[in-house]
């Protein structure tokens, strides 16, 4: 029989044992391993859980405040100043659409005397916008649309300043030509001549980009950009007009919204007066918060005033009163006189006087000049 050879009990021992050390020290191995990738989770989740805010209204604040400066840590994203401050108006302007969103006055009849011609100015970037947010004069040309001020210039007699003030671009909107020399601009004479009613006139003014339904059955809201720097063309202008009695209490507000778009002398003013709720919800901006305080007692405006926009012919003499004003020879006053005959138009009192005065005073001129007629 032959002898099974059979390793010696202690070689036996040896490799026993070194087996069950090896797999204590692979069990230690993943013991520890198991231990650091817990820890290194408990980590993780300690960095990303918000811890519960507390209950004291104070105290919620900071650890919010604190919380939003980690996630601002970069800065905050910036859309420019919130409102900007010039001479005679104030605006918001809206960086993406290179237009304003709202510009602010205050109108008197004192505030509307001055000599600030506004021949000695031009529209110009708003030097206080960085240039690559703002609209440029070449955007408007050939564009088809006017530059259309929100607070008019007419409004800016009262220094030099404020003139130029208001032919920055921030202050301008692309407007349909016969929209801005028209009806708007009678809009801005019937703002003027409130002052001749009552104390003291406050006027909002600003674009509107109103939604359409277009044949498919939905809504959109489609404008027009124009030029290199794609400046937004309004669907509509808005006005808010707000009058105060001699205690300088609000008496009777307006609101009115129009098309950007000729209207003619058909068209009332009344026609596109709306509510103001209306208004500020499709602008997305409550226009006037602290009249709110006061509203029981402010009036419809053109129930208080006719809300009657001049004519034609008041038009047409306002705009020859204007060229009147602005002759700088007598052949020029001389041109513009005989418009009234063109037209079969009888000057008032007004022109009349002015006709004389600008006579005399550009025939002293001429003489000193040593022009001859």
């Amino acid at each position: 029989m032959k002898k099974v050879r059979t390793r010696p009990t202690y070689l036996k021992g040896v490799l026993h044992g070194g087996l069950a050390i090896g797999s204590l020290w692979m069990l230690g191995r993943v013991l520890d391993a198991r231990a650091k990738y817990r820890e290194m989770v408990e980590e993780q989740e300690r960095q990303l859980i918000i811890p519960t805010l507390p209950t004291d209204d104070e105290e919620m604040k900071r650890m919010k405040a604190a919380r939003g400066q980690e996630i601002l840590k970069y800065g905050i994203p910036d859309n420019g100043k919130d409102v900007r401050y010039y001479s005679n108006h104030v605006l918001l302007y809206d960086q993406q659409k290179r237009i304003p969103t709202w510009v602010a006055e205050h109108i008197s009849a004192n505030i509307l005397k001055g000599s600030a011609d506004r021949r000695h100015v031009k529209f110009r970037p708003d030097p206080e916008v960085e240039e690559r947010f703002s609209a440029q004069n070449g955007d408007y040309w050939r564009s088809g649309w006017s530059r259309g001020h929100m607070a008019p210039a007419g409004d800016n007699r009262k220094s030099q300043e404020a003139m130029q003030d208001s032919f920055n671009l921030t202050n301008v909107v692309p407007q349909n030509l016969e929209n801005n020399a028209g009806f708007w601009n009678r809009l801005e004479i019937y703002c003027r001549d409130l002052t001749n009613k009552f104390s003291n006139v406050f006027i909002i003014s600003g674009p509107l980009m109103l939604p359409i339904v277009d044949e498919d059955g939905n809504k959109y809201v489609k404008y027009q950009v124009i030029g290199e720097n794609n400046v937004a063309v309004p669907t509509h202008l808005f006005k808010v007009i707000i009058v105060e009695d001699k205690k300088r209490k609000p008496k009777a507000m307006g609101a009115f919204v129009v098309p950007n778009e000729p209207i003619g002398y058909d068209k009332k003013l009344t026609d596109y007066l709306v509510d103001l709720e209306a208004l500020e919800k499709s602008l997305g901006v409550t226009l006037v918060p602290k009249l709110i305080e006061t509203e029981g007692n402010v009036k419809n405006l053109c129930k208080v005033d006719n809300c009657k926009l001049i004519g034609r012919k008041e038009f047409e003499l306002y705009f020859i009163g204007r060229k009147l004003e602005s002759a700088n020879t007598l052949h020029r006053l001389e041109t513009v006189w005989n418009e009234l005959e063109e037209k079969k138009l009888k000057p008032d009192r007004y022109l009349k006087e002015l006709y004389k005065q600008k006579k005399s005073e550009l025939t002293e001129q001429e003489k000193l000049t040593g022009k001859s007629t």
